[in-house]
């Protein structure tokens, strides 16, 4: 009978009507999408006064109609109601796995990626279902909520990808344990590994004591270590640290079977603090004690293009890079008056598995037993401050309110107003980087924890501040670790850490959100948008070079689309050794702020 329950609980959020509004939700995102990326090409039927009429003809006796506007940067805001389907002129349910199959002439998915991305788009279903179903807390009570029921709540994913939540290895009782917007938080296993296997490395002002003794404490840390002794080993021989429990039952039973069998890996029992899984589901917040770290370990499942292990072999320059960048830009004053903040990956431990090792360093088999530590918002805000993820202002709640207007509407602060203020926490930190440093980071929503007060933005964390960035200088004295950072590009490539990362994968749905929510035209946000970065300019006459090498107000920019990435490698999506080169490019798109160039100079 507890089998039977357990089996059932697995498809208890299923719901005829949540299925069919879900397959709605991502076919309308696929159109949109795939249109952008210039995979499919509807064509105009009737011109309407707001929204126009168009129409998909397939093979088969397949057509689509719907009704949509085009905004800059070629996005499509498609009305959700208004999509049909119909084949042989009869009306046919929506489906979103079904239309794949019948775009994939045009969409090209390779016949040994496509049953991967198929599973990964249904996986990505399953968890838009349960987030309906069970997550059913509205904008308006998120708005006065904390920053991990925020966290836990979001909807969308990656804004771009279609197929972003597909977790390919956990099985519906790991995606009630584990998954964000499903866990209620989990205990973390502790292994001890042999020195002779294992690396621990650390930014200067830490060890490896103090990071242990924090994260664990006194008391369990001499539990464990007089479980090993209990082996009849030395603990003085072993780095103690935790792994995601379910990379213990999956992986490391079974792969490193060797390694446990000769004590060369112990595992030492569960630990006593509560984690809870972030949106980017490897990254563990300790919501026992919120000033301890968060946890970064290695979860070999497969997700949104990449197999999300952790190298023992990269752990060991990690902390060095955050010293680096945190030397770089902590004294700068201007990113200090933005309050712009780094959250550093301040030590790590890495694992070796020397039987796998002769298939290299970057083979998903090498990328299974590591972790990070990284410091958290908590640690640095003020009483009245909170933490919120940038993802949240793209939220959609279940009854289709948006969760940027109830931050707005409790803001107490008008449209425009609140806007040039995230403008200036968010965006102008990111211009100085690259101007001033020629640093890019990954600036994401998911990447970016905003600084709040009364729900207002006033600075950024950055995360992922080791392996999601790039350096466009080279320097002869730069650290080894440092090097590998040096990305050689042209300008009209390196202007993308805007306009794509930023443009066109953040600000092109932020635009549509302020207009269909908070009646504020997509027209005056991208003034705003282009006053921010006028305003950077006219601040840093030095760099003025820059601003012409790298001109953000070029009439156009390189389409660089992701969709297509993923689409033919959704393995291995991106090379982060190399991460240029595999971009998909395909032409060029306007740049939605090229008209105000020369408004603004008037101005000025």
């Amino acid at each position: 009978m507890n089998s039977d329950i357990k089996n059932q609980e697995a498809v208890n959020h299923f719901d005829a009507s949540l299925w069919n509004k879900v397959n709605a939700l991502f076919l309308r995102k696929a159109i949109s999408e795939f249109s952008h990326e210039k995979l499919i090409t509807p064509q105009l039927t009737k011109i309407n006064d707001e929204f126009n009429d168009f129409t998909i003809e397939l093979d088969n006796q397949i057509s689509y109609f719907f009704s949509a506007r085009v905004l800059p940067l070629e996005h499509w805001w498609i009305d959700l109601t208004s999509i049909r389907k119909e084949q042989n002129e009869t009306a046919a349910p929506l489906s979103i796995i079904e239309f794949i199959f019948e775009v994939n002439h045009l969409l090209k998915i390779p016949t040994d990626m496509l049953p991967t991305y198929l599973e990964e788009l249904s996986n990505t279903l399953y968890g838009a279902i349960y987030k309906l179903k069970k997550n059913t807390i509205t904008a308006d009570e998120l708005a006065k909520s904390d920053f991990q029921t925020i966290e836990k709540n979001m909807f969308e994913g990656h804004p771009c990808f279609i197929a972003n939540n597909g977790r390919i290895g956990f099985n519906a009782d790991d995606y009630q344990k584990f998954a964000p917007e499903a866990s209620n938080g989990f205990k973390v296993l502790w292994v001890a590994g042999h020195k002779s296997k294992t690396s621990f490395t650390s930014i200067d002002s830490l060890n490896y004591t103090a990071i242990i003794t924090q994260e664990l404490g006194e008391e369990q840390h001499t539990v464990y270590q007089n479980t090993i002794k209990g082996l009849g080993l030395n603990p003085d021989d072993f780095y103690i640290f935790p792994m995601h429990p379910w990379q213990w039952q999956n992986k490391l039973s079974f792969i490193f079977a060797d390694d446990i069998t000769n004590q060369k890996l112990i595992l030492l029992g569960e630990g006593k603090d509560t984690y809870q899984p972030q949106q980017s589901i490897r990254t563990l917040y300790n919501k026992s004690e919120e000033d301890k770290y968060y946890v970064k370990t290695g979860l070999s499942i497969q997700n949104m293009g990449f197999m999300r292990g952790l190298s023992p072999y990269y752990m060991q320059t990690t902390p060095g890079i955050t010293s680096w960048i945190t030397a770089l830009l902590k004294e700068d004053n201007y990113l200090q008056k933005q309050c712009f903040s780094m959250l550093g990956e301040v030590a790590t431990i890495g694992y070796r598995n020397v039987n796998f090792e002769p298939l290299g360093r970057t083979n998903a088999y090498n990328k299974m037993v590591a972790v990070l530590w990284r410091e958290t918002p908590q640690q640095f805000l003020q009483k009245e401050e909170k933490a919120v993820t940038m993802a949240s202002l793209l939220h959609i709640d279940g009854e289709g309110n948006a969760l940027l207007k109830a931050f707005i509407d409790s803001s107490w602060l008008n449209v425009d107003q609140w806007i040039k203020n995230y403008l200036d926490a968010y965006l102008k930190p990111l211009l100085h980087c690259f101007y001033a440093y020629d640093l890019a980071f990954m600036p994401h929503g998911e990447n970016i924890i905003l600084k709040m007060k009364n729900n207002v933005p006033f600075g950024i964390f950055m995360k992922d501040i080791t392996e999601e960035v790039v350096v466009f200088k080279e320097d002869k004295n730069y650290s080894s670790a440092v090097k590998r950072l040096v990305v050689n590009a042209s300008n009209d490539v390196k202007s993308l850490t805007i306009f794509t990362d930023v443009f066109d994968c953040y600000f092109r749905f932020l635009s549509q959100i302020l207009e269909e929510h908070c009646n504020f035209h997509h027209l005056d946000f991208w003034e705003l948008v282009s006053q921010s970065i006028k305003e950077y300019q006219n601040e840093h006459p030095q760099f003025s070079s820059k601003f012409t090498e790298c001109d953000l107000f070029a009439d156009d920019f390189i389409l660089s689309c992701l969709n297509r990435l993923q689409l033919q490698n959704n393995k291995q999506m991106v090379d982060l050794a190399d991460p240029v080169n595999r971009l998909q490019f395909i032409g060029t798109i306007k740049n939605p702020i090229a008209k105000f160039k020369t408004v603004l100079n008037e101005f000025n």
